[in-house]
């Protein structure tokens, strides 16, 4: 059975996409019109967006193991903490 992809998976994968393409395209219409304008806008543009698909991947990434590392390690941790400081922090 094959495991469904992650929705934020999707959109960063899209986003990457995206980015290739307009990079790819800008490349060509510059050597074919010689006009560097283009790349002022559209290149900073897209990857902002790359960028913020980016860290907001990572982020939800960092919280989900936060969450998966306290449901694995939890009590664990919390008796660790008390036999070094006495009282559970």
């Amino acid at each position: 059975m094959k495991k469904k992809k992650e929705f934020s998976k999707k959109i960063f994968t899209w986003i990457s996409i995206a980015t290739s393409l307009v990079v790819i395209f800008s490349l060509v219409m510059i050597w074919r019109t010689s006009d560097l304008t283009p790349l002022a806008y559209i290149i900073p543009a897209v990857f902002t967006e790359l960028a913020t698909a980016t860290g907001f991947y990572y982020y939800k990434a960092k919280r989900e193991n936060e969450i998966k590392l306290k449901l694995i390690y939890g009590k664990e941790a919390a008796e660790k903490d008390e036999d070094y400081t006495g009282q559970i922090s």
